[in-house]
């Protein structure tokens, strides 16, 4: 009789919003076809950027025998001791923290959750951007200091506009970019985005796409700049000092993919001098943001601990289905959906 395939089940998080609901663990137990185990690791791991960086002791003792791993992530010790290893699952969408070499060289397949967070970080950029579109800083300024003035919404402080006024450039036009797009063409907005192979055609809610080699061309013509791309070497501080410099005087900046895509300190100077209208940030060049960031407290900032793709429900019942549908077409030797390209890094 051969043995039984395992599969680690690795999603108990720190994070309440990322702990696996018992519901779910049950779903995957209640789908375990005949020949395979899953052990459901109850110890509890990080779930927070790319996932955890340490091992708990109970997932090293059961992932020598694993075929398969879902966890947020996977630190290299655990890989390095799971010689059986043939799928990684992680429920991040993003992998630079994966991307050691022996799983770039490796054949262990590697599949992230992107996609899965797209309809709930894009709800959450649209409320940021409308936040200093109807110039709530402003109000709550003045509710702070006891003020009623509404003259101070006419003013060139306020700049506040609708969403059909706005050109709005989104870089990374992948499944979240996407997301973020058709929500602003929703409402009227001309969306224009910008990806590595443009020649893949347009996603729903862009106008026009175009390559990275046009963004310094686009920066100066839009009001609100998204940044929605993987982390990758190529990507790193996409919006650097010089670009910051040159964006559109009153330009709305939204960062909810990887803190180090921006200059932050050049952020802060465009913030103080009034260039930039707002900055919506969820993400951080260094998490949790350092206690001497003057982020925490500048005025023109929406600011959130990386929480942007927070969705309790919704997002648990995305990832069931990503984990039972791409075990089936793991067994199945069927093509795994959101496959990751180890070699581009997303």
């Amino acid at each position: 009789m051969s043995a039984e395939r395992l599969m680690v089940v690795d999603l108990r998080s720190t994070a309440q919003a990322f702990n696996l609901p018992d519901r779910v663990a049950q779903a995957i137990t209640d789908a375990t076809p005949s020949g395979w185990r899953v052990h459901i690791v109850s110890a509890l791991t990080d779930s927070f950027g790319d996932g955890a960086q340490a091992p708990s002791e109970e997932s090293l003792a059961v992932i020598p025998e694993a075929e398969v791993y879902v966890g947020f992530g996977m630190p290299r010790a655990l890989f390095l001791a799971g010689p059986k290893l043939r799928w990684v699952q992680t429920g991040t969408a993003g992998v630079a923290t994966l991307l050691f070499d022996e799983m770039r060289n490796g054949d262990c397949l590697l599949t992230n959750a992107a996609g899965l967070y797209g309809p709930t970080i894009a709800e959450h950029v649209l409320a940021g951007v409308l936040h200093f579109l109807r110039a709530f800083d402003l109000a709550e300024e003045m509710r702070r200091d006891k003020v009623w003035d509404q003259s101070a919404f006419a003013t060139p402080r306020a700049l506040v506009r609708e969403v059909d006024e706005l050109h709005v450039l989104v870089i990374g036009a992948g499944g979240l970019g996407s997301e973020i797009a058709q929500r602003f063409k929703a409402l009227g907005a001309r969306v224009s985005g910008v990806r590595r192979r443009p020649g893949l055609g347009v996603p729903p809610g862009f106008d026009e796409i175009h390559g990275p080699s046009e963004v310094d061309g686009l920066l100066p013509l839009a009001d609100v700049v998204v940044l929605a791309t993987p982390l990758t070497e190529e990507t790193r501080s996409v919006l650097d000092a010089t670009r910051m410099k040159g964006l559109k005087p009153g330009v709305i900046v939204a960062n909810v993919a990887r803190g180090a895509l921006l200059d932050e300190a050049a952020l802060v100077q465009g913030l103080e001098a009034g260039r930039i209208r707002g900055a919506v940030l969820d993400v951080f060049a260094k998490e949790p943001l350092a206690a001497e960031s003057p982020l925490w407290h500048l005025p023109r900032v929406v600011w959130t601990p990386h929480v942007s793709g927070v969705s309790p429900r919704r997002f648990w019942d995305r990832l069931q289905d990503l984990i039972l549908d791409n075990w089936a077409r793991y067994r199945a030797g069927d093509p795994l959906r959101n496959r990751v390209d180890k070699r581009a890094g997303y």
